[in-house]
């Protein structure tokens, strides 16, 4: 189907069933059955290598702020080399490759490498190995799916995690600064290993079922998961997408991400996306926080995206840049087809203000979108194409997958079956049994609720993490992620995300995290001032004093109405869990580590914001 009154791109024509059962679930599928999908990803790539061999497939910046740019053919060649490598040093499904590096194209060829011939890789996120002292993830992770091989580009800022985290037999491959006293060998040198037939059997030998990768959840409630990652959920994944965004058989993606390898939204959606239709991914070592968006907007003035992706955040932080920089507005908006957003609730002014600069750039709106997903999934499980008015519908199942909605309290728990769905948990029995229901459903963990009452044509609202959600004192629930979401948009803009309290008392609070350039717009002569003096100014707590008035009056009862807030002057922090280094708040780890202010922001004092019960009446 073409979208209605905005840019003309080809997408899916889905057609639904679904049956409401006497216990009074529901289960939804497609009528439209899931294509033919590869046997394992990686002979998309030797599909593009062969028919495209010198288009770019990655590029990256390099010291002088040039791409570096690779193609299809050429990194065939040193994947199969690096394979050939692997497969000397003994690596396999028992002993894999643990990859602690950002993203970047030695990251990408090793990955790819390993898998080739059926050796998992775990990307593990550089801030479990430089954050933390003791290492106790890393070496939970470690102790897990026990690596035969460390893959790090520059082993300087490692060397103390892995002295503590990994047994002194396990060898480092690096780019630079090898860590001392133990077995190293310099990527490049593998460049040069001579693929064997070996190379060609063991490519042979993976199939549906070979496990490709480890991805780990947070770790936020406890040590990280490993999630078995097999062929089957990675290319089935892959059709799943290309049915949605149909665009893409036609026209070969092209995206600027900077979103971490080592979660499934890019390292399994976004880096097989461009792999599985031949297209080109440009690194984005920028972060969607006020220094790191500056990289970005550089990417993003020299290179137009097909697709791209980013978090609420790093859109806000474009559509101030692009107000001002008709060149960024006009490069990025050029080729692009679709806009997605996942991470957290985009507020309204932030989806109005993309359509309106996308109509200003190009005559018509883009599509902006967003699904619903996890690690254990794959992630793409539910998307929505059809135009919204507002944020937040997360669409209708994808090919091959069934939806069950169970009935829990006044919302429906979301479950799901497909062959993008985890076979579990690596080497945790327990952990995978506790994760299916009886007729073998995922269950994610999500509250839905229906777009238009008992009609999933028209697509779902998540409604909170179950596990989320609470009680006030009166016994009145509280559906967490929709208020969170609904708070933010309220303060447009004034607040990248917040904290909501309250659990077993009277009314709702909440710790909100500033978003620091709008706050600092506020009062004058700005530049000369701190932070922290940013944060007391009586501007500031003007404006978030009028915004949580606004957002008071506006609720409809004490399980929507937050009547007090603190602002957070020490980040969540990722080492304790609070955060994922795509910027993803966990709302139960902040509240434990977090307690004391928590009980700071029910005590009252100068730096609580308050909205008074009498004016709310």
């Amino acid at each position: 189907m073409t979208t209605r009154h905005m840019r003309a791109i080809k997408l899916w024509s889905p057609k639904l069933e679904w049956q409401e059962r006497p216990d009074g679930s529901i289960l939804i599928w497609r009528c439209d059955a899931l294509g033919p999908y590869p046997d394992k990803i990686t002979e998309r790539f030797l599909y593009w290598a062969k028919t495209a061999s010198d288009r770019t497939w990655m590029a990256e910046r390099d010291e002088h702020g040039s791409w570096r740019k690779l193609s299809y053919g050429e990194a065939l060649a040193r994947i199969r080399a690096l394979a050939q490598a692997f497969l000397d040093f003994g690596l396999s499904v028992e002993r894999p490759l643990i990859i602690l590096s950002d993203n970047s194209i030695a990251h990408a060829l090793v990955a790819l490498a390993a898998q080739h011939v059926g050796i998992p890789s775990a990307a593990i996120s550089p801030a479990y190995a430089t954050v933390s002292n003791e290492f106790d993830k890393l070496k939970d992770i470690v102790g897990q799916i026990t690596p035969g091989l460390v893959f790090v580009e520059n082993a300087a800022p490692f060397h103390a995690a892995i002295a503590a985290a990994f047994p002194p037999d396990v060898p480092v491959v690096c780019l630079r600064n090898p860590p001392p006293g133990r077995p190293s060998h310099h990527l490049p040198d593998l460049f040069d290993v001579e693929p064997g037939p070996a190379v060609d059997t063991a490519h042979a030998a993976v199939g549906p079922d070979t496990v490709a990768k480890f991805l780990f959840t947070s770790g936020t409630t406890g040590s990280p998961k490993a999630v078995i990652q097999t062929q089957r959920m990675l290319c089935s994944n892959q059709e799943m997408i290309a049915d949605c965004y149909a665009f893409l058989r036609e026209d070969p993606p092209i995206v600027v991400d900077w979103a971490p390898w080592n979660h499934t939204a890019s390292g399994n959606k976004v880096f097989n996306m461009v792999i599985y239709h031949g297209g080109t991914f440009y690194i984005d070592k920028g972060r969607p926080t006020p220094p790191g968006i500056k990289e970005t907007i550089a990417n993003l003035r020299e290179v137009s995206p097909t697709w791209y992706f980013n978090v609420p955040a790093g859109y806000e932080m474009l559509v101030h840049a692009m107000h001002d920089d008709e060149a960024l507005r006009d490069t990025f908006f050029r080729d692009l087809k679709m806009l997605m957003y996942a991470g957290a609730g985009m507020a309204q002014h932030t989806w109005d203000s993309l359509k309106e600069l996308s109509k200003q750039a190009g005559g018509e709106p883009v599509h902006i979108g967003t699904g619903l997903g996890s690690t254990e999934t794959a992630p793409f499980s539910l998307y929505c194409t059809e135009p919204q008015e507002r944020p937040g519908n997360i669409g209708i199942p994808a090919q091959g997958i069934t939806l069950k909605l169970v009935p829990v309290e006044d919302k429906f728990e979301l479950r799901l079956k497909g062959p993008n769905v985890t076979p579990g948990y690596w080497r945790s029995p327990q952990l995978t049994a506790a994760a299916f229901d009886e007729e073998g459903f995922y269950m994610i963990g999500d509250a839905v609720k229906f777009a238009v009452d008992r009609d999933p044509r028209h697509g779902f609202f998540f409604d909170g993490r179950i596990a989320e959600n609470f009680k006030l004192q009166t016994g009145t629930w509280v559906a967490v992620g929709k208020l969170r979401a609904q708070l933010v948009d309220q303060f447009g803009g004034l607040i990248r995300d917040a904290v909501i309290t309250g659990a077993d008392r009277e009314e709702l609070g909440a710790l909100v995290v500033p978003f620091l350039p709008a706050l600092r717009a506020l009062v004058s002569g700005s530049d000369a001032l701190s932070d922290a003096d940013i944060l007391t100014s009586p501007e500031v707590r003007g404006a978030l004093a009028e915004k949580l008035a606004g957002h008071a009056r506006s609720a409809s009862g004490s399980a929507t109405r937050v009547m007090r807030i603190m602002l957070l002057k020490d980040p969540p922090r990722f080492e304790r869990g609070e955060v994922t280094d795509k910027g993803s708040i966990n709302q139960r780890a902040m509240l434990s580590h977090r307690a004391d202010l928590v009980a700071a922001l029910y005590r009252g004092g100068e730096d609580v914001i308050r909205f008074d019960k009498e004016m709310a009446a």
